[in-house]
């Protein structure tokens, strides 16, 4: 079996693909990933070849971004997903999707949520696909209330008839890594989401990474993230530097990772109890961490709760991590503390709090022994198959 992959440039959605991509290929399937020109390093990383598709315009992208700053969190949100994701993406990427679906003739596109392109040039194709769900059951919901428009026109560019995408992306299967418990605290499951296959993401090996040494070594540890965009962002830069004076007085070793776009030096001195350094495996660091401090990205979040880790989640720049804060302390393996980098200010009383309360560490221990019930990526090989008609 052929198996396409598709991705935006970001790794936080990459992430979430990769463990299908895997075991797709374990299984003896051959894999390809198309991705942006830009993100070419990543998919190598991750073990797979690349089949690049153009960048969007600056002169396009530029415009949108400069009119966030003057917009509510949730009306900016919505603008990049309907004209980012949905239409300057999309549509830069589209002739190459197509160029690729064509020549390499995938028997299945497995793409994530903001990835629209592929959806497209497999409905042209005529070829199945699916979709990997980068967050809650909200996060499919949110992008198909929003990119209705859009996604009509994306059609209209690939030769598709009027409402094909529509019916397209409804019926779309859809593979998750949240365990129901978490994705549904209230127990009412929309009928959308009831088709979900949901799977766990294998750990990762954690033992050739021991934690350097710093600070009192009986203190517990205090793991602070703020995921690998928000140092590529000005505006956000400053939300380091205040997560590590915010918590300079709570009695714990803090570790802060800010991706490798940013110096650790041009943080200044820093407090007796943080150690800083741009990367660090995270499974190595959460498997001593006694609380979390991030800001609502699904691989961080995902990987605190899958390690029983519980967290302070403090959303900075888009609604998918408002709704993982939401779920968070809907099960009770955490706290938010507001939304925005002015909030980060105030986070070490929710830290301190989690410390102190043993019962968001027995809450996310329940949600790391659902993570782990769920079956492996690899029992999601013969729904492909199957899905592309093909014996598994």
């Amino acid at each position: 079996m052929r198996v396409l992959c598709a991705t935006t440039a970001n790794d936080g959605h990459f992430g979430p693909l990769v463990p299908f991509a895997r075991a797709c290929a374990v299984a003896g399937h051959e894999v390809r990933v198309a991705a942006p020109a830009s993100y070419a390093a990543a998919v190598a990383g991750a073990g797979f070849p690349h089949e690049p598709f153009a960048e969007p315009p600056p002169r396009l992208i530029g415009p949108i971004m400069a009119r966030l700053p003057t917009l509510t969190f949730e009306a900016a949100d919505a603008l990049v997903i309907r004209e980012v994701f949905a239409r300057i993406d999309a549509q830069a990427a589209l002739p190459s999707l197509i160029e690729t679906v064509e020549r390499w003739r995938p028997d299945v596109v497995i793409r994530e949520t903001a990835e629209l392109a592929s959806l497209a040039a497999a409905e042209r194709g005529g070829v199945p696909h699916v979709q990997v769900c980068i967050g809650m059951h909200e996060i499919v919901s949110r992008f198909a209330e929003t990119i209705s428009d859009p996604l009509e026109g994306l059609g209209r560019l690939a030769g598709l008839g009027e409402g094909q995408m529509t019916a397209a992306l409804t019926a779309e299967v859809v593979l998750s890594l949240v365990p129901e418990d978490l994705d549904h605290p209230t127990g009412q499951i929309p009928p959308e989401a009831a088709g979900f296959l949901r799977f766990h993401e294998p750990p990762p090996t954690i033992s050739s990474h021991p934690l350097p040494d710093w600070g009192d070594p009986d203190a517990p540890l205090v793991y602070v993230t703020f995921g690998s965009v928000t140092g590529s962002l000005p505006s956000f830069a400053g939300v380091f530097r205040t997560a590590l004076d915010a918590l300079a007085g709570v009695d714990a070793r803090v570790m802060l990772t800010v991706g490798r776009r940013l110096d650790p030096a041009d943080l200044g001195p820093l407090p007796g109890n943080a150690h800083v350094v741009r990367w660090w495996p995270q499974g190595a660091v959460l498997a001593h961490a006694a609380a979390m401090l991030g800001h609502g990205g699904f691989g961080t979040t995902m990987g605190a709760l899958a390690t029983g880790v519980p967290q302070v989640v403090v959303p900075l720049f888009s609604s998918d991590q408002v709704v993982n804060g939401e779920h968070v302390a809907a099960v009770g393996a955490g706290l938010t503390a507001g939304i925005g980098p002015a909030a980060v200010a105030s986070s070490a009383a929710a830290v301190h709090r989690l410390l102190q309360g043993a019962t968001y560490a027995a809450s996310a221990r329940r949600i790391a022994a659902a993570v782990g019930e769920l079956p492996p990526p690899t029992e999601a090989v013969p729904a492909l198959t199957a899905l592309a008609g093909l014996d598994a």
